[in-house]
């Protein structure tokens, strides 16, 4: 049956939701406004499956995509790259194998004295940044490229592409300043190359080869660099705009208290139900009420019922696993979701929660009168959310009919069933 279905019934039976507990029979101290009013929250419900966090799921992939978990294996791979072609260079003959171990040598040493200073500054409990470890790698890279390149000349074949690539690593972080100094200090250290090269082996031919080479790379880098700073704009701007998604995403999802919404609350219990029904595993839910806040909100009005509704969100987190989720239905209402806990684990959180509620250290006009009453029961396979909820409901009237400050569970076959003589029966065991 579906949810508009299942509430037109529900709506036709009017005040018979609650027909298993008419024996107890309302009593004075219970407000009819301390009912939840479930066409309220599950008449929206549909839209809100939809919600599921997806701008904030859409900024996390963003955050991912800008290379977060893997950037730092890059200067890595370059290295290995360029090993490889040192690996080419040799197998065609054109270096010898020792500049091959060397240039293998380096690489590694790098790549340990790269760890090493992460490891340290970890240890001291500070975070590194990359922003802080490029310009010292993209300097490392370029030494190693001009060692090489001075060494053996024919190299000079694949030091462009690889300067322009250690180039290119470091450009979407570093300045356009810094970048340009660094462009001045690559194209100067080319020089002296070139230059030790013509008093070393006083080669014309070699020298015009190399002057070509150069100037080529002096007209080619600056320009590379000038064009390269749009697409650090555009770096920084998406990177902007991520976090931006993500803090959006994030306040859309909490209440002022600091839990989750009515809509997010709400729309994690349709995933934790479609998962239930999927793998089987189990799933329970527990309302819960604050006792007679109403008197609350008009002995200390508005802004100190207020400060009340924090004070409890608080304690109610500090209780719950991460892995659970508590949000506020509304008003002094919350829901406390259980994914993958059976019914007795259940139970035992949220009557730590009673306690720690009760025994809290509240202001001096409140000591000893903030409770709150919880309902808690266990989900069925293939139910619908609706029945599900309204059982948590139904559990937390009768914690209210029972005198309130109590933890009450309602089995999900039998709990409630009527004895012999027609009476309604509360399991012994649901009350602490």
């Amino acid at each position: 049956m579906g949810l508009a279905k299942l509430w037109g019934s529900l709506r036709e039976r009017g005040p018979g939701r609650f027909s298993n507990t008419a024996a107890f029979g309302p009593s004075e101290a219970f407000a009819p406004s301390e009912a939840f009013a479930t066409s309220e929250g599950f008449s929206e419900f549909d839209d809100s499956v939809h919600f599921k966090g997806s701008d904030l799921q859409a900024a996390r992939i963003l955050e991912r995509r800008l290379g977060r978990p893997h950037k730092r294996l890059v200067p890595v791979l370059l290295g290995a790259l360029y090993f490889l072609c040192m690996l080419a260079f040799y197998a065609m003959g054109m270096v010898a194998g020792p500049l091959v171990l060397m240039v293998a040598a380096l690489i590694a040493c790098g790549t340990v004295l790269g760890v090493v200073y992460v490891r340290m500054r970890q240890q001291e409990e500070r975070r590194t940044g990359d922003r802080q470890l490029r310009l010292p790698i993209v300097i490392g890279a370029v030494v190693i490229l001009l060692l090489v390149f001075y060494i053996e000349p024919i190299t000079q074949i694949a030091l462009a592409p690889f300067m322009f690539l250690s180039m290119a690593y470091g450009l979407l972080t570093l300045s356009r300043r810094t970048a340009l100094l660094l462009c001045g200090g690559i194209l100067g250290g080319y020089a002296l190359v070139v230059f030790a090269h013509y008093l070393e082996r006083d080669d014309t031919a070699l020298l015009r080869l190399e002057a070509l080479h150069f100037m080529a790379l002096a007209l080619a880098l600056p320009a590379y660099v000038l064009l390269m700073g749009r697409v650090r704009v555009l770096h920084r701007l998406l990177q902007k705009t991520s976090h931006e998604m993500r803090s959006i995403a994030e306040s859309a999802r909490l209440d002022v208290l600091g839990c989750l919404n009515r809509r997010s609350i709400l729309a994690a219990l349709e995933e934790q139900k479609q998962l239930a029904d999927e793998s089987g595993i189990p799933l329970c839910l527990a309302v819960v009420d604050l006792d007679h806040f109403k008197r609350v909100n008009d002995e200390l009005g508005h802004l100190g019922g207020d400060e009340v509704l924090r004070t409890f969100t608080q304690l109610a987190q500090q209780t719950v696993r991460t892995d659970d989720f508590f949000g506020r239905y509304g008003g002094e209402e919350f829901l406390l979701i259980f994914p993958a806990t059976p019914l007795l684990p259940s139970l035992n959180s949220c009557e730590r929660i009673r306690a720690l509620v009760e025994s809290h250290q509240w202001q001096e006009p409140l000591r000893g009168r903030v409770t709150v009453s919880i309902g808690v029961t266990q989900y069925v396979l293939g139910e619908s959310v609706l029945e599900f909820f309204s059982r948590a409901d139904t559990a937390v009237y009768l914690a209210k009919q029972g005198g309130r400050n109590q933890v009450v569970v309602q089995e999900p076959v039998g709990a409630f069933a009527p004895a012999e003589g027609g009476e309604p029966q509360a399991p012994a065991h649901g009350y602490f």
